[in-house]
């Protein structure tokens, strides 16, 4: 089981928050696939390559460009039902994902996955990725991720959103921004990302001089 409680002893040195889709995690096959048998199912055209180069907002704001607002909270329950047998087989890791993590735990870090995913698909994609973390929270976008950063002591917190950075903000952490999503560089730096990375084979390096300060 994740610790997906705050630690109850003093908080480590170092912790470091992750969001997981499109920062740990590349569901982009995975998502548009589900979109795609919504699609089946109901008739409803949808563009998948839209959807997955919107990923990040919670799911129900997505569906509603596809779907009357009365018929959402259902698209949404039958979405999350099928996920898990249709997107989690597809997931693979972003690059450098792994090394990350291992570089937060080489300095004695904590490191924590803070998703706007629901809470069981967030644990399920942790498991089958093999991601080692330290605790897992799920159903948080942009600045409502804050306090699960607060309370799990991270000074940093890495997404690929800007939503993200709302998230760092809230958390009075520092903004790391990856750009392996739908934002760009220049995106990220310009909505007030502290530090913006290419990607996450990036990051070890500067967690070095983070962790040194």
């Amino acid at each position: 089981m994740f610790d997906l409680a705050p630690p109850a002893s003093s908080p480590a040195p170092l912790a470091v928050g992750f969001d997981l889709d499109l920062t740990l995690a590349d569901t982009r096959a995975g998502i548009g696939a589900v979109y795609a048998a919504l699609a089946a199912e109901t008739g409803v055209p949808i563009d998948t390559g839209l959807v997955v180069r919107r990923i990040g907002p919670p799911l129900e704001e997505e569906l509603a460009y596809w779907f009357p607002p009365g018929e959402v909270p259902a698209m949404a329950a039958r979405y999350r039902a099928i996920y898990a047998d249709i997107a989690i087989p597809a997931t693979v890791l972003m690059p450098g994902a792994a090394a990350a993590l291992d570089a937060v735990r080489a300095r004695g870090g904590r490191a924590v996955v803070v998703s706007g995913k629901n809470q069981a698909d967030t644990e399920r994609t942790v498991r089958f990725l093999g991601l080692r973390v330290d605790a897992v929270v799920g159903g948080l976008f942009g600045a409502e991720k804050g306090a699960a950063l607060r309370a799990h002591g991270a000074g940093a917190y890495i997404g690929d959103h800007t939503g993200d950075v709302d998230a760092a903000r809230a958390a009075s952490a520092v903004a790391v921004a990856v750009a392996t999503g739908s934002f760009d560089s220049a995106a990220l730096a310009a909505y007030g990302a502290d530090v913006v990375l290419p990607d996450l084979l990036a990051f070890p390096e500067w967690l070095g001089g983070f962790a040194a300060v």
